[in-house]
């Protein structure tokens, strides 16, 4: 082979090589730092772009968007010397890539101590409780501070967010024993204060009702007596209207001696003496409505007689009496018949009509 067509072809070669390293293409949301001679020249901006070959060096692309990190767990300290494990993710964006390149060696590595560092000196100043309920806190401080020792870098941070946070697991179970007695403790209080509201309502209601009774009691208490009142008035009425002899009082009162006779607690029962004079009232009404005959006349037995044959007739209707409550009642307990003999007659006016019949009898004969 021609040595000049060998030669020929390395110069094309090293020629078309010499050109593609002349051009250099930057794709979008990236730069590329161009150093001449071991010194920074400038960034490439996206799209196409030419340097001198051999004599500018073109470093590697560096992204500029917003980029999101996550770092291992670390274990913090809090004040009340609880040692928990914290969660971080990050969010950044490099803004100057030439700071980026020349100011930090690894911008990554050190926002990532950095963050560590920071985060430590923001919990050690909580006690575990407010650290868990202060994400938003930890979250502000930690992206003031890493903000500002990045601006020098050419990074912004955007947001810092604290993803987890794990304390022991003793701690874990205190806090869930803990939890149960407060759920417990409001769930007592709301039964306490239902029960409370149930009695107080059921209070209300039995008031009310007892009010109610009490007034329905008190209207039929005052519609009975008004009506016993008015029941009375007309009896009293009636009783004057009619203007009654002393016969019918005594009938009516013989009327009512069975009726006391029957009653449960009557072991002792005391029977007036003008129960005669009652006897010898109604049969004096019958005698006298009837016209006596001559051989009546005659055949009338003496006062004395007479007298005698009521009063028997009265005891012996008495004794009836008496033992028709006793077999009505089963034999409850023995009753006693005594006649009263020296006990105040309750119809004085009666006494009178029989004194003045018994003197017109002696006058007559």
């Amino acid at each position: 082979m021609d040595p000049l067509l060998i030669v020929g072809l390395l110069i094309i070669l090293f020629a078309a090589f010499t050109v593609l390293k002349a051009v250099r293409i930057v794709p979008q949301a990236r730069a590329r730092n161009v150093e001449r001679l071991g010194r920074y020249h400038r960034t490439l901006k996206p799209g196409l772009n030419f340097v001198i070959p051999y004599v500018d060096r073109v470093y590697p692309m560096i992204d500029l968007r917003e980029q999101v990190v996550t770092f291992r767990p670390q274990p913090v300290i809090t004040e009340d010397n609880l040692v928990v494990e914290i969660d971080n993710v990050l969010y950044f964006q490099v803004t100057d890539p030439r700071a980026a390149a020349y100011e930090i060696a690894n911008y990554i590595q050190a926002i990532e101590q950095l963050t560590v560092t920071t985060m430590r000196n923001v919990i050690g100043s909580m006690d575990l409780e407010k650290t868990l309920t202060s994400r938003d806190t930890i979250n502000s401080q930690l992206r003031g501070v890493l903000d500002e020792a990045t601006g020098k870098w050419g990074i912004r941070v955007n947001r810092v967010e604290v993803k987890a946070i794990d304390p022991p697991k003793t701690i874990k179970d205190a806090m869930e024993k803990q939890m149960r007695a407060e759920r417990d403790k409001r769930a007592a209080i709301l039964n306490a204060e239902g029960q409370r509201q149930s009695q107080i309502l059921t209070a209300e209601g039995d008031k009310q009702s007892r009010i109610l009774r009490a007034e329905g009691q008190r209207s039929a208490a005052i519609l009975e007596a008004e009506g016993q009142s008015r029941a009375i008035d007309q009896v009293f009425q009636a009783v004057h209207r009619n203007d009654p002899d002393p016969k019918l009082l005594a009938y009516q009162y013989l009327q009512v001696l069975p009726q006391l006779a029957q009653g449960s607690g009557n072991t002792f029962w005391v029977i007036p003496s003008e129960v005669t004079s009652a006897l010898q009232g109604v049969s004096k009404a019958f005698t006298e409505a009837l016209p006596k005959s001559a051989a009546t006349r005659e055949e009338e037995p003496r006062p004395s007689e007479e007298l005698d044959k009521e009063i028997a007739a009265a005891s012996e209707a008495a004794a009836e009496a008496v033992a028709d409550a006793q077999d009505a009642e089963g034999h409850k307990g023995p009753r006693q018949l005594t006649q009263a003999v020296d006990e105040p007659s309750p119809f004085p006016g009666m006494d009178r009509d029989r004194d003045r019949d018994r003197d017109r009898k002696d006058a007559e004969r």
